[in-house]
């Protein structure tokens, strides 16, 4: 599958921080690409968003064929919302629990035999039991429904991340299985800023430091970043090393897939 990520390793041969050196190549990318996918299968019913788009967490963005789950839904609502039975149930109870005590009474008098009277407490007990069942009965139901409306709103697919659109891969009518894509989606806020650094450098650059990060044109302009990654892994072949900055972006102002130049501070975030 296609990564937007980009990686530019940048060879040098001297040490990048000393004093009048050059500022280093680099390439602004998202902090992360999601290959949008579905929980269930199904017939893609429709897509929200198109490419280009500005999305925000939790936003829907496509929809499944759901007519089957609201159906089942709006079943279950109606049985989560009925207590009949269990009205009926406490009812019945209370009715055997006047008769047990009238013949309770009774019994004291000696007006009615024990048999009838273990019969009536049997059947009490029987009631309460049933007022039990019809309560658990009812909790199901419940249940059941919040179920149905988590598989309902599952048919809705919403995006994981703020981010942006990359592309579209599906169109409705198409069918959705699990290992569809159906849009690829970038996180662009912050932006990572890649850069390499020869092994030399190793000792200079530290997490927190922060550093000037010139977008090629026509993006332009300066922003500062902030180291929040330094490999503990170099590349023997090439002696550099790795270094990740966060790059702020929260109006989604510059774009991912951006080369640039960076230039280090040497200070900390925190100076």
């Amino acid at each position: 599958m296609k990564k937007l990520s980009i990686i530019a390793i940048l060879i040098l041969t001297t040490c990048p921080l000393s004093a009048g050196a050059e500022p280093l190549d680099c390439v602004i990318n998202p902090n992360s690409t999601v290959e949008l996918g579905s929980f269930q299968d199904g017939v893609l019913a429709e897509v929200l968003v198109k490419r280009g788009d500005r999305i925000s967490r939790g936003q829907p963005l496509a929809r499944l064929d759901n007519v089957i789950e609201k159906m089942n839904a709006r079943l279950a609502r109606i049985k989560a919302e009925s207590d009949i039975d269990l009205r009926s149930a406490r009812l019945q109870e209370k009715y055997k629990a006047r008769e047990l005590q009238r013949l309770e009474s009774l019994r004291e008098s000696q007006s009615v035999s024990t048999s009838s009277y273990e019969q009536a407490e049997i059947e009490h007990n029987m009631a309460m039991m049933s007022v039990e069942s019809a309560g658990l009965e009812h909790s199901i139901a419940k249940a059941e429904y919040e179920r149905a409306e988590a598989q309902l709103s599952r048919r809705t697919i919403k995006s994981p991340v703020d981010g942006v659109v990359v592309d579209v891969v599906m169109s409705p009518g198409e069918y959705v299985h699990e290992q569809s894509t159906l849009m690829h989606i970038a996180a662009v806020d912050p932006l990572y800023v890649e850069v390499y650094l020869p092994v030399s450098s190793y000792g200079d650059v530290s997490d927190g430091m922060t550093a000037i990060v010139r977008p090629e044109q026509p993006i332009g302009g300066e922003y500062t970043a902030t180291i929040a990654v330094i490999d503990q892994v170099f590349d023997a072949s090439s002696r550099t090393f790795g270094v990740r900055l966060e790059l702020p972006n929260p109006d989604f102002k510059l774009p991912a897939g951006v080369r640039c130049t960076v230039e280090f501070r040497g200070t900390t975030g925190a100076d």
